[in-house]
């Protein structure tokens, strides 16, 4: 007679073969089968989809311009705003009117900015973008986007996720989930540039599955930490270590069916692909002197933005779908003249060199380019002390300006109007969810059929409104 033990044993042994011999039959046949088909179809949830309809654009670069840009001093002049220097607004002006930081009777401070006209569509342009004004042609110049979010964290959740709520998928996410990527040894969605105020909700990919998320580069050594190989292990030991863990996930994944297992098992071998394309990419010293000089990579002060521009088309080159390239430290409380000023150093030649750039190669019709921040600054002054210069602007969200190129937008057009002072819209209001299904439309992609089902119900990137703004587009 068998005692208790023995019999457990006996049938945890009949069990154990029962249930895995499925798993490991398939796993033999995979192995078998003439590989890379089956594995691309069923472990790599970025591979290349087809759009809803014809795109203009293939892939984007979003430059997120973190912390609030003065559209009053860089895009969009009101000369008659020197009326009412140092005068506050009425109250039916101001009325229900919700600030960051100031009072809604803070007096209006005109900008000591000289605005010119360039370009044959003759848009105006502060004296601190002179490389970007000479793209004037090919700008879509946009004054009237509005938004409900006046802080940054929930600002910043509000434009990249179209929510001011954690853990929704960002823009970039959603773009990765409805087109996929066309490059295989790079990710879908890569982040170049500092953390924000939101941390990384920004490039998050929420409910979506994890190989959606926004991949970030870091500036120096291996873009990502612990991507080259420690001494000692050699590429095809670490190909080999690689296989076993595959079969075992693949094993997991018939069991269960957790896609967040198929991300993980293209995460290993994406970072794998990568240990050879990465370095080339990283590489710039293979670009002309002129490209680098165009970008200001001889320059000090736009050397480190320059090198990020010109990685950024380099991403797209080799098919990345999603590039966001973050732009930090314009949040201009105080000292707003010498701040921004040194933004515009930074930031302008390697901007206007990207659009360039793109442009010579034939790379931007087929690549949307936005710029842009959470919210403007409002057209009163927020001064924290009487030292003359060191006024500030708070957040504006109720009429700020972002630009786009490329990418099926028509460049050299303004479109939107603010006020005599830039307080409201007054002529083409967009909300956020416009700009969202306007950007997908580019892509090739319908708003309203772009739709992921979390929790018994579909979400999508713009909510339950949006519009695509015909406006915008050739």
């Amino acid at each position: 007679m068998m005692d208790f033990a023995q019999r457990t044993a006996i049938e945890n042994r009949r069990k154990f073969v029962q249930n895995s011999s499925g798993g490991l039959g398939i796993v033999a046949l995979w192995r078998l089968l003439s590989g890379h088909a089956l594995d691309a179809e069923t472990t790599n949830p970025v591979q290349a989809k087809k759009p809803h309809f014809g795109p203009k654009a293939k892939n984007v670069i979003f430059i997120f311009v973190e912390g609030g840009p003065s559209q009053l001093d860089l895009f969009d002049p009101k000369p008659d705003m020197r009326k009412w220097e140092g005068q506050p607004l009425p109250e039916s002006m101001t009325r229900g009117l919700k600030l960051a930081f100031i009072k809604s009777t803070a007096t209006i401070w005109a900008s000591a900015r000289v605005f010119k006209q360039h370009g044959q569509c003759g848009m105006p342009f502060s004296e601190w973008l002179p490389n970007l004004a000479g793209c004037a042609d090919d700008i879509c110049m946009v004054h009237s986007l509005v938004t409900d979010q006046f802080n940054h964290s929930t600002g910043q959740l509000m434009l990249n996720c179209g929510t001011a709520m954690v853990g929704r998928p960002s823009m970039g996410a959603w773009t990765v989930y409805g087109l996929g990527s066309e490059c295989h040894d790079l990710p879908a969605y890569v982040v170049l540039g500092k953390s924000t105020a939101a941390g990384s909700g920004v490039w998050a990919s929420g409910f979506l599955p994890s190989s959606y998320a926004g991949v970030p580069f870091r500036d120096e050594g291996d873009p990502i930490l612990y991507l080259s190989n420690p001494p000692g292990v050699s590429r095809r030991a670490q190909q080999a270590r690689l296989d076993a863990i595959r079969d075992l996930n693949q094993i997991e994944h018939q069991l269960t069916a957790n896609s967040e297992i198929l991300s993980r098992m293209e995460s290993y071998e994406l970072a794998f692909r990568m240990q050879a394309a990465a370095p080339d990419l990283r590489d710039l010293s293979k670009e002309s002197a002129k490209t680098s000089e165009m970008y200001g990579l001889n320059k000090s002060e736009s050397r480190s933005f320059g090198a990020k521009c010109l990685l950024a088309r380099r991403l797209v080159e080799r098919g990345v779908r999603f590039v966001q390239l973050i732009s930090s430290e314009w949040d201009h409380h105080t000292d707003l003249n010498s701040r921004l000023k040194k933004n515009c150093e930074r930031d302008d030649q390697p901007t206007a060199a990207l659009l360039m750039d793109l442009k010579q190669r034939g790379m931007l019709e087929s690549t949307l380019v936005i710029w842009g921040g959470e919210f403007g600054r409002t057209p009163m002054v927020e001064a924290h002390n009487v030292m003359p210069g060191s006024e500030g602007r708070d957040h504006h969200p109720l009429g700020f300006t972002m630009w786009m190129a490329g990418g099926g937008v028509k460049g050299g057009q303004v479109v939107g109007k603010t006020d005599d002072i830039g307080l409201n819209v007054v002529e083409d209001k967009i909300d956020i969810h416009d700009l969202h299904a306007t950007i997908l439309h580019c892509l090739g992609l319908n708003h309203e059929q772009l739709t992921y089902v979390h929790q018994g119900r579909p979400f999508r990137l713009t909510d339950v409104s949006g519009k695509v703004v015909s406006k915008l587009l050739v």
